[in-house]
């Protein structure tokens, strides 16, 4: 973990952001309290490492505030984005409950606060929780779905149906109904679309050219995305 990260000041009222996160919404106030005093926050820049792999056993994560992207990295450098998470988004559980770490490195995917837990504190705080752990075990069953996905992808004969496939599970994770479509609310380069369809920069590149001038995804404002109805009409169907 970057050391030099600099830490939020200890004023910050951890609460009732913990109270609006579903994980911890069934614990009484007096724990709310307590857990609050014991998680550490710091703020992270964009692309900034917040979890190498060999931290992952050793801290859960709670997106406070902005994004963080979930990667697999290459020896060549390259990066595989397994996974987007948003403000009341947490990960690490997994890693915390068996020992072992996990393959992937979390990143700022935009200027992002974080909140990381403890080993220790997770197993005093949480695993003592029934209602937790039964949020743990709903949670864990949406990242194994995520996971399918990504392996169905793999399987998608073409560039263009892997890049499409992506945007659609965007669309139905991330996206804001509108009348013209579906609006991202995340922001995306074209190397974010490369790096979740395993293809090359240059590949999305002229791929989401093409869909734009076909009418089925629109350039926003600030890197935001319309996906518009023509987009999931098209092969492949998720």
């Amino acid at each position: 973990m970057n050391s030099r990260t600099p830490q939020l000041p200890p004023h910050v009222d951890l609460q009732p952001v913990l109270r609006s996160i579903p994980l911890f919404a069934p614990l009484p106030p007096d724990d709310i309290e307590n857990l609050s005093r014991l998680i550490d926050i710091r703020v992270f820049p964009k692309n900034r490492t917040i979890l190498h792999e060999a931290d992952t056993a050793n801290y859960m994560y709670l997106v406070l505030a902005g994004k963080v992207r979930v990667v697999q990295q290459g020896a060549d450098g390259s990066e595989q984005v397994l996974a987007i998470h948003r403000k009341g988004a947490f990960f690490g559980e997994m890693a915390l409950l068996d020992g072992r770490t996990s393959p992937a490195t979390l990143m700022a995917h935009e200027d992002a606060t974080i909140g990381l837990i403890a080993r220790t504190t997770f197993e005093s705080q949480i695993l003592t929780n029934d209602r937790v752990l039964r949020q743990i075990i709903s949670v864990l069953c949406g990242r194994l779905r995520e996971s399918w996905f990504l392996m169905k992808l793999t399987r998608f004969p073409s560039a263009e149906q892997k890049i499409r496939g992506v945007l659609k599970y965007l669309g139905t994770q991330y996206g804001v109904d509108d009348s013209r479509g579906k609006i991202l609310t995340i922001k995306l380069t074209h190397q974010t679309v490369a790096s979740y369809a395993s293809v090359s920069r240059e590949t999305a590149s002229r791929i989401l050219g093409r869909f734009s001038r076909n009418g089925e995804i629109e350039l926003l404002a600030s890197r935001r995305m319309l996906l518009k109805p023509l987009l999931f009409h098209n092969p492949p169907y998720l």
